[in-house]
């Protein structure tokens, strides 16, 4: 099978590029011919599809060349023109589709449907309902006003809170709108119940809804042993809707070893609100290699989410490491998450994110069986089996 995957990006960068990229390589070991299609970008692995990537576009404030990078999420010659170079060389049976908004544009998964080329989207956040992504009314509070009524983007001003980056997504919502997508897409793959709950809240069709919960190369999480140290942890960006701030409140007054890894615009001011004496290390980004290393030596991780969280790899790959989570019981976490492999808390409560974290320190775990079943849950071969279903499907 002749599998095209798209992405805006072609690197290491979150979870949906990791995603994407171990697809391609696992598709690639089952015989499989996979093409990609992602924006031009330094940091972007080799590929030999290069010649068809478009041109690097940046929504970040101040935008250089306003107007080129304002229609590139609502119409682009150069998108349409390479993708459709691509699609005429390559042939694909299936087009894959991952984040492709406002880099590439879903204007991809019209090409692809109108030539007859069966279009499966792998949904990571909520831009579908959502046009700044992540259902948080200026980055802050849970918002779902704009499920059905796009203008409130502007209302908020909620893009990064520029007015212009706010236009540009309203007028993207408005263009790529929930009856064309809908039209131009023949499975949407949730990898939560919750995401699809919330696809179905906002009017899309259940019946182009399949859950599928994220996979990962768990051969690369296999440890010799499962001895633990005196810490705990954190892995993931230093921003404010991962809820970091409220972890570092409950944690500095608490006589636990907390690591934290990562790297993002909160890691200035978190360094400055620690206390000189600190049970909290602040590590910076790591490499897979280290990453596997602190986190399968912890007692366990803090998942403390004050976002629609949707199918976390940090979850999952803790748990395949052997480490218990403690998660934030919002989004997507609970389904990962039961009395087995950790606990969970209230997103945003202080004191009770404290109480969990000593109930955690408190607890025994069977290490070796959390590893042991994550490892089957998440396997590769388990989400072949099932992502094939879903290529051939009627």
């Amino acid at each position: 099978m002749k599998i095209l995957l798209a992405n805006k990006f072609y690197y290491r960068r979150g979870g949906a590029e990791v995603y994407v990229l171990n697809l391609e390589s696992f598709l690639q070991n089952k015989g499989h011919d996979v093409a990609i299609f992602t924006m031009q970008y330094p940091e972007n692995q080799e590929s030999l599809y290069k010649q068809y990537f478009p041109s690097e576009v940046s929504f970040n404030p101040p935008m250089k060349n306003l107007s080129k990078t304002a229609l590139r999420p609502i119409y682009s010659n150069e998108v349409i023109k390479n993708f459709t170079r691509l699609l005429g060389d390559f042939q694909p049976d299936v087009v894959h589709l991952s984040n492709v908004h406002s880099q590439l544009s879903p204007a991809i998964a019209a090409i692809a449907h109108k030539r007859g080329i069966k279009v499966v989207w792998t949904l990571h956040d909520y831009k579908l309902l959502c046009p700044r992504y992540d259902c948080l009314q200026n980055g802050k509070m849970i918002c779902e006003e704009c499920f059905f009524n796009k203008h409130n983007v502007l209302k908020h001003n909620c893009m990064k809170n520029s007015l212009s980056a706010s236009i540009i997504a309203y007028l993207e919502a408005v263009r790529w709108n929930r009856k064309r997508l809908e039209k131009y897409t023949d499975i949407f793959i949730c990898p939560s119940q919750f995401m699809a709950n919330k696809m179905i809240q906002g009017g899309f069709d259940k019946n182009k809804m399949r859950v599928l919960c994220n996979f990962m190369d768990t051969e690369k999480t296999v440890r010799n042993h499962y001895d633990k140290e005196n810490y705990y942890c954190y892995v993931g960006r230093l921003s404010h809707e991962k809820g970091v701030e409220t972890l570092l409140s409950a944690a500095k007054t608490l006589p636990y070893k907390l690591k934290v890894i990562g790297g993002g615009e909160l890691r200035e001011k978190l360094e400055q609100s620690l206390p000189a004496a600190s049970e909290v290390e602040l590590l910076g980004y790591k490499q897979w290699d280290e990453i596997k290393e602190i986190v399968g030596r912890a007692r366990f991780v803090v998942i403390p989410s004050e976002w629609y969280e949707n199918n976390p790899f940090s979850v999952i790959e803790a748990q395949c490491l052997g480490t218990p989570v403690l998660g934030a019981n919002i989004g997507g976490i609970p389904e990962l998450i039961d009395e087995t492999n950790g606990m969970l808390f209230e997103s945003r409560n202080v004191e009770d994110l404290q109480n969990k974290i000593k109930q955690m320190v408190e607890t025994e775990f069977d290490y070796q069986s959390i590893a042991k079943n994550a490892q089957q849950r998440y396997s590769a071969e388990n989400y072949y089996n099932e992502i094939l279903k879903i290529y051939n499907s009627k």
